[in-house]
């Protein structure tokens, strides 16, 4: 479904809706030829595998219920994109997916377990956070089976899915090492965030891997906001040896640095090349498009609800891990913002 989004020029969101054939959808015909060709020429078509066993569906009064619970959902476009990739899965296993944001209120999280837990077609929970972080799981939900999205509880056994942060740090600032870039700033959000913490740490990995010197004065600090990404680039490259490309840890930092460098008469890429990160959709409509890594958030929901389905339903002489932890690759998404690799001769 990436491909099929990367091939269209769409979100994949979008895709989801097209390929759905959901009609209250408000896309244009052409929008949904795109998405409809893209498919086709890729060869792709919606997955419907027989995870959830015929016995179950049968047993139960209405279809089986898999309750997802999110402390938010509507300050950011991410949770959302989890939870269509949740949504879809789960219907493609005859599954109905139950929401329920709780907003970090315990009172309201533990009415929303116990409306759940009252279900009798209840299958099991995906506890799911805005931003990747530690979590204890509540008392309620013991003996539930559970798996954890965009979170992890290190002392408990569930089944675990979180974004491949590391690597995909690692790939961005590679992406640029590649294009010939020795002098690479990096403009990370808040340092305090662990998708922060792991993005700069795939940064210096790359930079080591590629035997390149880790310099302080090339890093930024900020907020995950354009403002911050404006001033922030302005700071890089008023310095003695400014950086011949930038790395921003999300997008909206990067369309901040993208008009620094054009209010500074710095052509992107001939001057400065850019990278983003998160695939956000302002991210197609840059001038020039700005090349970006996906942070995959469908994938994350439709792997939450496989590994949920897959404990309840384990394979025939499965030995059940200490955590399965299943962590999703950050695709590179190539635009405009940095050269093409060079041909190898």
């Amino acid at each position: 479904m990436t491909d099929v989004a990367k091939a269209a020029g769409v979100s994949q969101s979008t895709v989801s809706m097209v390929l759905n054939q959901m009609s209250g959808a408000r896309l244009s015909a052409a929008t949904r030829a795109r998405v409809n060709d893209a498919a086709a020429a890729l060869g792709y078509r919606l997955p419907r595998p027989a995870l959830v066993a015929a016995p179950v569906l049968a047993a139960a009064p209405s279809r089986p219920v898999i309750g997802y619970l999110v402390d938010e959902i509507s300050t950011s476009p991410h949770p959302v994109v989890s939870v269509d990739g949740a949504r879809d899965a789960a219907w493609e296993q005859g599954c109905v997916l139950q929401i329920a944001v709780w907003r970090g209120n315990a009172e309201q999280e533990a009415a929303a377990i116990a409306a759940l837990r009252a279900q009798p077609a209840l299958l099991g929970i995906v506890y799911s956070t805005i931003f990747t972080r530690a979590v204890t799981l509540p008392e309620a939900l013991q003996g539930l089976p559970t798996v954890l999205l965009n979170c992890h509880d290190d002392r408990s056994r569930a089944p675990t899915v979180v974004p491949g942060e590391v690597a995909g740090g690692h790939a961005a600032t590679d992406r640029l090492i590649a294009a010939g870039h020795q002098r690479i700033g990096f403009v990370n959000g808040e340092p305090w965030m662990e998708a922060a913490q792991d993005r700069f740490k795939g940064y210096r990995r790359a930079l080591a891997t590629a035997d390149l010197p880790f310099d302080a004065t090339l890093v930024r600090d900020g907020d995950w906001m354009s403002g911050t990404g404006y001033e922030a680039t302005l700071s890089l490259m008023a310095g003695p040896r400014p950086p011949t490309a930038i790395f921003c840890a999300n997008d909206l930092m990067a369309l901040g640095a993208l008009e620094a460098l054009k209010a500074l008469g710095k052509r992107v890429p001939e001057d400065v090349a850019l990278i983003g990160y998160d695939d956000q959709e302002i991210s197609r409509h840059t001038h020039p498009p700005l090349t970006t890594m996906v942070l995959p958030n469908y994938e994350m929901g439709r792997a939450a609800v496989e590994a949920l389905l897959a404990l309840v339903h384990p394979s025939a002489g499965a030995t059940p891990a200490r955590r399965p932890l299943l962590k999703i690759d950050c695709p590179l998404v190539e635009r405009e913002t940095v050269e093409r690799r060079a041909p190898v001769a």
